[in-house]
């Protein structure tokens, strides 16, 4: 059963966010799940679009958790790597398995090929602080860039 809200063209700008082709966040990682029991495969037959993203679900229960209130389940940055955001506004590709929610929010890692990123977030003294106002101030340059 598929749920659409809040979708027009205008609230994504598909280039900036980490989907795929088919605006799939996630990949197909039900984003309700990393706030419970972590990261699950959704069900395409749960499924429901925000801001012209699609985001799957592992049952009803958690798509309608996500309905509520979606901006508090989405991935921080677009969905791209916390930690390479927080250092140079990269866009950089993420492990959904790796993964961390500070202060509410979900922040995803690239892990990969000997570097995990959430590995060397967590080496910092406060990274908390220090590294979520840098990410943060990065992309919301990212988001007002044409």
């Amino acid at each position: 059963m598929s749920l659409s809200f809040c979708q027009t063209s205008a609230e994504a700008d598909f280039k900036k966010l980490n989907v795929d082709k088919n605006h799939l966040a996630l990949r197909g990682y039900d984003p309700v799940s990393y706030f419970h029991q972590g990261p699950v495969q959704g069900n395409p037959n749960w499924t429901a679009i925000h801001a012209g993203i699609t985001y799957l679900f592992v049952s009803g229960a958690n798509r309608d958790t996500f309905a509520l209130h979606p901006e508090k389940y989405v991935p921080a940055y677009g969905g791209w790597c916390a930690y390479a955001m927080s250092l140079k506004g990269q866009k950089v590709e993420v492990d959904p398995l790796t993964y961390k929610i500070v202060e509410g929010r979900l922040l995803l890692f690239y892990n990969k090929r000997a570097t995990n990123t959430l590995k060397l977030w967590n080496q910092l003294p406060d990274p908390e602080f220090e590294l979520l106002n840098k990410a943060d101030d990065y992309w919301k340059k990212i988001q007002q860039d044409h």
